[in-house]
């Protein structure tokens, strides 16, 4: 075996990925809760009614009281994924006295996928709180 790979030399880098966790920055564990719930988020609010971007992201950070922002440098890219995946429908609006805006519908598709996030997302929630303990999680 060559030096340096023995099960000797695992450990060590184990344990430092175990510190790496444990002194996780919680911005960065924030960023990644944001990351995995997005589309669940978007697809939600579109659920209701048609919206555009500024509205997407002025309900979020509303409805979460302010723990929740998407800014515009990550919600188009987003919601451009979104229709790509065909689960949105993004529609180009012009009113009288207004500039052009872009309101996004859910499609059926869009419908069938909010509808598995939702399981898997209550599930998870379930998950966290038999482990946790935690009967409010």
């Amino acid at each position: 075996m060559p030096p340096g790979r023995g099960p000797m030399f695992a450990r060590p880098r184990l344990f430092a990925y175990y510190l790496f966790m444990t002194d996780m920055d919680t911005r960065a564990l924030d960023r990644e809760l944001k990351r995995g719930s997005a589309e669940l988020l978007i697809l939600s609010l579109l659920d209701a009614r048609p919206r555009h971007g500024y509205d997407l992201s002025k309900l979020i950070r509303t409805r979460s009281g302010g723990q929740l922002t998407f800014h515009i440098d990550s919600l188009y890219p987003l919601l451009y994924r979104l229709e790509e995946r065909a689960w949105i429908k993004g529609v180009w609006v012009e009113k009288p006295g207004e500039r052009r805006r872009r309101f996004y519908r859910l499609t059926a598709e869009g419908r069938r996928v909010l509808a598995q996030q939702k399981k898997t997302w209550a599930a998870f929630v379930e998950a966290v709180r038999r482990v946790t303990g935690d009967e409010r999680a």
